[in-house]
Order: C-alpha cells, then structure tokens, then sequence
C-alpha cells in the first residue's frame, strides 16, 4: 500500500512518536484501557502537534479520513474547524461519506484499502485494538497468532514489573495486567489475559458467538473486491487485487 501511495503522491513522510507501542507500555506500566486509553494521545495527537510545530511559518491543514458513521462522537464533528493545538485548520473531507463511496474512489484511482481491512478487519490503527469485536479476535486468532503470543509475552512481562512496583510502596497488585476487559454482566469491566479472551471469543460457550463462517461479510468479500474492476467515467487504472483470503 505504502508503495502504490509512493508511487502516486511521491515522498511520504512517516510521523511517529518516541516509543512504539510496545515501549509505550512498558514506560507508563501499563496497557491502554477504557478509562486511560492514552494509546491515541502518545501515538497520534503528541507527534502530529510535534510535526506541524517543526514545520516552517505557513498555512497549512490537517486533514483526517475519519467519517461520521464511525461512531456517535465522530457524527458530531465538522468538516471544517480552527485546532489551537495544531494551529492550522482541521479538515475532514469524508466526514460525510459512506462505506462504499470510500471504497469506490480507491478503485477508481486503483489503490487497495488497507490489508487488513481487506481480510476482515473493522479497526486498523493497532492489531489488534483494545475495543475490537469478537468477530476481529477471531480472524486475529485465524491469521495471527504470533501477535497473540506476542502480547501474552507482554503481559507477563508487566506483571512483573508491575508487582515490583507496588511491593516497592508496601502495596499489593490486585488487578493483573491484561490487554483486554471481558464484561460478564455486560457492565463490570473484569481484566482478562488474552489467551484467556481468545479462547473465549474463538468458542461458543454459552451460544454468545455466531460461527466463524462468515467469509461473505469479511473484507474483499463485502466490498466485492475480489473479482472487481473498475469501469467508473474517468478512471485512471483499472483496479484489481490479490484477495489474502483466497476467494
């Protein structure tokens, strides 16, 4: 993706903050979390702010591909507005779009969405991210469990550190460290280890979950990807893509 945008726009420069998530954890002791979720602060707001403050006297715009379907908070915001923060205006151009006008302009211009959104994914800023559904962990357990291993790692990593911590001011841990939440009452957040929630959203405990087959409503499948090309008035490519799930 990154090579076809290259391709057409030239140079990009990627903006990131001084630690990876990772590292960002580790830092702060502990996972982003409903209440604190600082993920989007530390790695979006704090180095976009850092970015547009380095930049030479000018005007300039922030545009944001976010839309208002996404999400009732993101409903309620403008295509337009003045950011003290980042002073410069805010633009929103696809504040207004749909699903499917956003997916018809990439294959007009022959540009395939992200990956992973082609193979299932809702949420692409972190895989996976502490709000995903249980249809994303399963198609995370499906397609990478290394990523499920790698964040158990973490967190027997911050367990410890985490311990340490409180025993060093005579405290005791009485909540481990977790990626994720489960809420069995459909209310209390109960931290949980993501094996733990893996197990739980890859099973049909309790008729909770509907199969896993549902290969239809995943990705290229949904958009009618796999086997399109574009014939749109002024098409500059004809677009086509390779599907990751094989249809």
């Amino acid at each position: 993706l990154r090579g076809q945008l290259t391709a057409k726009l030239g140079p990009i420069a990627e903006v990131r903050g001084p630690r990876a998530m990772p590292d960002l954890i580790r830092h702060k002791n502990m996972f982003p979390a409903h209440i604190k979720r600082f993920c989007t602060e530390e790695l979006k707001v704090k180095p976009l702010i850092a970015y547009f403050q380095a930049l030479p006297d000018g005007d300039y715009v922030n545009a944001v591909g976010i839309r208002a379907l996404e999400s009732q908070a993101r409903a309620q915001l403008a295509e337009w507005e003045w950011s003290d923060a980042f002073d410069c205006d805010v633009w929103r151009p696809l504040i207004r779009w749909t699903e499917a006008e956003v997916i018809a302009i990439h294959t007009r211009h022959g540009l395939a969405p992200n990956p992973l959104y082609l193979k299932g994914a809702r949420r692409v800023g972190c895989w996976p991210c502490i709000f995903a559904a249980k249809d994303e962990l399963r198609l995370l357990a499906r397609l990478d469990p290394a990523r499920v291993e790698e964040i158990a790692g973490l967190e027997r990593e911050l367990d410890v550190t985490r311990t340490a911590t409180f025993a060093a001011r005579g405290e005791e841990q009485k909540y481990p460290a977790t990626f994720f939440t489960l809420r069995p009452d459909g209310k209390t957040h109960i931290a949980a280890p993501i094996k733990a929630v893996m197990e739980w959203a890859t099973s049909d405990a309790g008729g909770q979950l509907r199969l896993l087959d549902s290969s239809r409503d995943e990705g290229c499948m949904r958009w009618g990807l796999c086997e399109q090309r574009s014939s749109a008035p002024g098409a500059d490519t004809h677009a086509s893509y390779d599907c990751p799930l094989g249809h």
